[in-house]
């Protein structure tokens, strides 16, 4: 199935997806370390079921070094040994802000101790934005049915300079 829409050839969805793409671009030069930026950022797309995101993130990821196993393992988190604590708090606090109509309360006290623990103040507002766009970037995929499969390593930072 084709894309329904192409959000880069329309004048004002290009717009927004540029003005996003700065957003998002303080939290890539934000201290959140750049293997968790993907990691939460591929969890949220897997939630989401947005595989354009998912391909993305996954093949970014890769390209930065993190390991396949890793990878293969976002998914179960809960039940894999290859997540630091610090990993574990940011994709307990994705999953739970992607989710946020699940729970009365959306992220609990409990995750959120575990990311103050983890994390200073400038990764928790960076992680707390990411979670935020990332979510919103499957939205906009999702809406449109853009497709997994295609992306290639610095494609979207490329289309966005």
């Amino acid at each position: 199935m084709d894309a329904r829409f192409n959000l880069f050839d329309n004048e004002i969805a290009a717009k927004f997806a540029k003005r996003f793409a700065g957003a998002g671009l303080v939290v890539h030069q934000s201290p959140l370390p750049k293997s968790t930026q993907e990691l939460v950022s591929l969890r949220a797309s897997q939630i989401n079921g947005c595989g354009w995101c998912i391909d993305m993130h996954t093949k970014e990821a890769a390209a930065a070094g993190e390991t396949a196993v890793r990878l293969n393992l976002v998914a179960a988190w809960r039940e894999s040994t290859v997540f630091t604590e610090a990993e574990q708090a940011a994709l307990a606090l994705a999953e739970e802000g992607t989710r946020l109509a699940d729970v009365h309360d959306g992220v609990s006290d409990e995750t959120w101790a575990r990311v103050r623990k983890h994390y200073d103040d400038d990764q928790i507002g960076a992680l707390v934005c990411l979670v935020a766009l990332i979510n919103a970037a499957n939205r906009l995929a999702v809406i449109v049915h853009q497709r997994g499969g295609s992306y290639e390593p610095g494609m979207f930072a490329a289309a966005i300079n």
